[in-house]
């Protein structure tokens, strides 16, 4: 069953040529085996404990993306083993992952996030943050990291024309940034947005990968 339902949405997302990040917070390690053994590879996860505990027992070449808010005193837990960290939201803790990464002879990936849902509950920079962070601030000298791209999440509503619109958002945020600080950069490329409720939108507005969860593990407790 599990098979049959990642290999479905692998079918989807094959046009788009968006990769998909099984978001396997709160559940199980079996379970995640269980989707390891039926090809997936990529897993999302939100909270560092949970994270360092199913690196630890899971098979090795598994990617763990961290998706959820990152605090700067918990970077030093992940940093040997994270593939990719998809919310940051402020200098400061770039400048940590910088120095963690570092620290381990590793760069690593990261995703800018853009607040661009209406909700006030959704972290990320306003968009004119991180131009000005960009604009303003020694990012060129962080050796250690790599910003290969931006998130984002909509706002949780039925308007399907509003949650468009907020990826489309996204979308322009990433070909600002693209030109104007990363034109030559090939791997600023990612933009991560959608979710199990509204990837088909994210992927019609740019997604590169999507972020599903309950679609492929059955609804959390």
């Amino acid at each position: 069953m599990l098979s049959s339902v990642l290999q479905s949405i692998q079918e989807e997302l094959a046009p788009y040529q968006a990769k998909l990040i099984a978001v396997s917070k709160t559940y199980p390690k079996e379970i995640l085996l269980e989707a390891y053994e039926a090809g997936q590879r990529e897993f999302g996860e939100n909270r560092v404990q949970e994270v360092v505990d199913k690196a630890a027992a899971l098979p090795e070449d598994i990617k763990w993306h961290f998706i959820g808010h990152l605090q700067t005193n918990k970077v030093k837990y992940i940093a040997p083993f994270v593939h990719l960290i998809h919310a940051v939201d402020s200098f400061k803790l770039l400048k940590e992952i910088d120095n963690r990464a570092a620290a381990n002879n590793r760069v690593i990936d990261v995703l800018l996030q853009f607040k661009i849902a209406e909700e006030d509950t959704k972290y990320g920079y306003e968009a004119a943050e991180i131009f000005e962070m960009l604009d303003e601030l020694p990012w060129q000298d962080l050796k250690n990291t790599r910003i290969v791209g931006v998130m984002g999440m909509a706002t949780y509503t039925d308007d399907q024309e509003q949650v468009a619109r907020e990826f489309r958002q996204l979308h322009t945020y990433f070909k600002r940034l693209k030109d104007t600080y990363f034109k030559y950069q090939s791997y600023f490329k990612e933009i991560s947005m959608g979710m199990s409720g509204d990837y088909p939108l994210a992927l019609a507005e740019g997604s590169t990968m999507v972020r599903i969860g309950s679609k492929i593990f059955g609804e959390r407790d």
